[in-house]
């Protein structure tokens, strides 16, 4: 509204200076003017931004982190549709943003991976219930930001370092941490594996392909004691789910913990988790990384990557001017 009246002031001055001019360079002038203020005002307001928050936490891997919760396949059909129940747990909170697909942080809500995992259809996931109850155990945490980056259906060697997933998490990781001074990423949560246990020769190969993926990810971002939260399987999608399930619980780790999924109640395709599901992983992210007390800072990394805003020194130095012109031109007609 603000910005609006502003240009409606523009324009009324504007006409009025165009009339009282007598000759065509004058009117010419005035013309010019106008647009100048007008280009300068269009870059001096920019649109709102929420403001960046400071904990940080990726949320990565495949469907399971992505979330089906609510997500049902039509047998006759095979259309998947959400059915968008979100229980208490998952309810938007103003202290919780999310890192949306162009970079930006908005307010978050289910479902967290909707413009990440484009192809799939998504329901809820672990990540606002988990937001949510550290907030709730912990009122003074501070404000959450949220980036979603897992995709269903992955296999861990489709995160290894240089593929498109991984090159797609380092950025976001990095780009969440662009606008806000002494912001910090927390931890990483990851839950995958799934896709793993189809073949046997991909599941006896996982721990060294994860091992390999969490070290080069502390070291594309700088931090060797980065948290990570993985998730030990509920399911899989083939026959080999204790090989796999072995490796995640094998891995020995600093500042590693294993929040183990198995048990928990799974939607009728036995391999996503329900809602409630979800909402209970959520919880028991929540109190695994509450008792974490990693030592030393968790990244350094920063950037100062300046926005493209007119500040006010440009605006008094160029519009004021402008329109001080426009007086002196009613004056001396």
């Amino acid at each position: 509204m603000r910005r609006e009246a502003s240009i409606n002031v523009l324009l009324s001055t504007w006409s009025m200076t165009f009339h009282l001019c007598r000759t065509a360079p004058q009117r010419a002038m005035v013309t010019l003017l106008f647009f100048s203020v007008l280009v300068a005002q269009a870059w001096s307001v920019r649109p709102q931004q929420l403001p960046a928050p400071k904990n940080i936490f990726i949320l990565a891997g495949q469907s399971n982190m992505a979330g089906r919760g609510g997500v049902v396949n039509d047998t006759i059909t095979g259309v998947a549709t959400w059915d968008g129940i979100i229980p208490p747990q998952c309810q938007p909170n103003p202290s919780v943003l999310r890192l949306s697909a162009n970079l930006t942080w908005v307010l978050a809500h289910e479902p967290l991976h909707a413009d990440i995992d484009v192809n799939k259809t998504n329901g809820v996931g672990p990540g606002m219930a988990f937001a949510n109850a550290v907030l709730a155990k912990d009122p003074t945490f501070g404000a959450i930001g949220l980036v979603p980056c897992a995709i269903g259906g992955t296999k861990i060697s489709e995160w290894g370092r240089g593929t498109f997933l991984y090159n797609q998490l380092v950025q976001r990781a990095r780009a969440s941490l662009q606008d806000g001074g002494g912001s910090t990423i927390q931890a990483l949560l990851w839950y995958q594996g799934e896709s793993d246990t189809v073949s046997k020769e991909d599941a006896e190969s996982y721990k060294g392909k994860l091992e390999r993926f969490f070290m080069d990810l502390r070291d594309d971002l700088q931090s060797p004691m980065l948290p990570i939260i993985q998730m030990g399987l509920a399911s899989g999608s083939g026959p080999f789910i204790k090989i796999v399930r072995e490796a995640q619980m094998g891995i020995d780790l600093l500042n590693l913990r294993t929040v183990d999924a198995k048990g928990l109640t799974l939607e009728p395709d036995g391999l996503h988790l329900t809602t409630p599901s979800q909402v209970r992983l959520g919880q028991m992210l929540a109190d695994t990384f509450l008792q974490f007390l990693p030592s030393g800072p968790i990244v350094s990394l920063t950037y100062s990557g300046s926005s493209a805003r007119c500040s006010p020194f440009i605006v008094d130095l160029f519009i004021a001017p402008l329109l001080r012109c426009f007086n002196r031109i009613i004056l001396l007609n």
